[in-house]
């Protein structure tokens, strides 16, 4: 079972974006991904709201996320989430280990 969390960083003057560029730039974003039980550390930017930043993070199980966040980086994206002055929406999902349903394959254009 997989934990994904989509955080939604929101901000003004393009600040959500200056966010993920520094996490990527300072290397922040590799060490993440480097993490234990790190299956993905993404950044996206909606097409209607340009002073939002969707992460979509996603973690082999809860004890790898609660490793993260003891880590000394979570003090780094704090730091950056103050400096930037962003506001955040989660949504959590855990997986279906059954994987997709054949109903819903043949939505599916591989």
């Amino acid at each position: 079972m997989s934990i994904t969390v989509n955080l939604r960083y929101t901000g003004i003057n393009g600040n959500a974006r200056k966010f993920a560029k520094e996490m990527t730039e300072s290397g922040t974003v590799a060490a993440i991904r480097a993490e234990k039980g790190n299956l993905r550390y993404e950044y996206y930017i909606p097409l209607d709201d340009p002073e939002t930043i969707l992460l979509i993070d996603s973690w082999s199980d809860q004890e790898a996320i609660d490793a993260h966040h003891a880590s000394d980086m979570m003090k780094t994206i704090a730091q950056l989430r103050e400096k930037y002055d962003l506001h955040m929406t989660i949504e959590r999902y855990v997986s279906d280990e059954g994987g997709v349903p054949e109903t819903d394959e043949k939505f599916i254009r591989k």
